[in-house]
């Protein structure tokens, strides 16, 4: 997995069984490796780049995440039957009908000598289809025990089961993607646990714009993307960079709460993961707004629960089984999506 907040490749090495129609799974090694500077650089910026720069930037990723997954092979002494790689979200314009997601997976299975799963988000997107969130899938199968499965990452996102048990599953919010601008303002990768934003004071009229943008009273299936925070989010932002960074963090995150408390009144619990979960304050902001109780699992579920469902996402795929479900993404079908790189 490589999310777009670029906080680095996770890696999951994930074990699964089925029983009885019931899916069981464990992970047994994961990690998050840092991109190199100039690489982490190129993935944030890659938006911008013309086509020649784009296709170097991913055959560098590729090459790094192939030498990042040998480095872990000799590290833990295992070896995968497969590789489920969810590569590098550049541009995400489904209603144009088109999504990229860099990462060889040719480059990687054949240097690899590992089949590979890759690009599993173009399939819906020609079923007229969203292509996200895809984790819902395995929300449903692995962690149905919860009301509601909220991810707290480059963007938020839920997933739940509707009154007809239809799997309903849509992006609230962006989190780290805006989060970690500011942090970075001050030589920092991220807000650890949210220190920064919880001394600062609220900006009322930041707060209100942002509650006004017009994506948080549309209703699902929808999604977010880099492109959407910089058309609608930046230019809001913009107007506040002389205000203290601490006060601009603290308005953010009493938004994303509200947009998030919003969306979980309805439920009474909810697994919280993705590195957002660690972000004390936006925990303790969400808290005050919702009477729905916030489970947050055991480091190894918050930290790669999307990368061990893209496991069992290219799992699906290989079995032939629907991985894409259009309650969720708004496609024509429930498909199984993926392309296979044989090595």
């Amino acid at each position: 997995m490589s999310g777009t907040s670029v906080d680095g490749l996770d890696l999951a090495f994930c074990s699964f069984s089925l029983n009885k129609n019931s899916w069981n799974f464990e992970i047994i090694e994961a990690e998050s490796v840092s991109y190199p500077a100039e690489l982490k650089n190129n993935l944030i910026n890659c938006s911008e780049y013309d086509a020649i720069k784009i296709i170097e930037t991913e055959h560098d990723f590729s090459v790094f995440v192939y030498q990042t997954i040998l480095k872990t092979i000799k590290k833990t002494g295992l070896t995968p039957q497969i590789i489920c790689s969810h590569g590098h979200t550049v541009f995400h314009k489904p209603q144009m009908g088109y999504t990229l997601q860099i990462g060889n997976g040719e480059l990687i299975a054949k240097l690899t000598n590992i089949e590979v799963v890759c690009d599993f988000r173009r399939g819906d997107v020609a079923l007229g289809g969203q292509g996200a969130p895809l984790v819902p899938i395995g929300d449903r199968l692995l962690f149905n025990e919860y009301d509601a499965c909220l991810n707290l990452g480059g963007f938020s996102n839920i997933s739940f089961e509707d009154k007809e048990k239809n799997r309903i599953a849509f992006d609230i919010s962006p989190v780290n993607i805006v989060l970690n601008v500011f942090a970075r303002k001050l030589n920092l990768d991220y807000d650890d646990k949210g220190n920064i934003a919880a001394s600062g004071q609220i900006i009322t009229d930041l707060f209100d714009r942002l509650n006004k943008i017009p994506y948080y009273s549309q209703t699902a299936p929808k999604s977010l993307s880099v492109e959407w925070v910089k058309q609608y989010v930046n230019p809001i932002l913009t107007d506040y960079v002389h205000y203290e960074i601490k006060d601009v963090l603290h308005t953010l995150t009493k938004h994303i709460a509200k947009t998030i408390a919003n969306e979980l009144n309805m439920h009474k619990n909810a697994l919280i993961t993705g590195g957002g979960a660690y972000n004390d304050f936006l925990i303790e902001c969400i808290r005050e707004q919702t009477k729905c109780k916030l489970v947050i699992p055991e480091s190894k579920i918050v930290e790669f629960k999307e990368a061990l469902i893209f496991a069992l996402l290219g799992v699906l795929r290989l079995r032939g089984e629907d991985n894409v479900l259009a309650s969720v993404t708004g496609a024509s079908r429930d498909s199984s999506c993926g392309i296979i790189c044989k090595p």
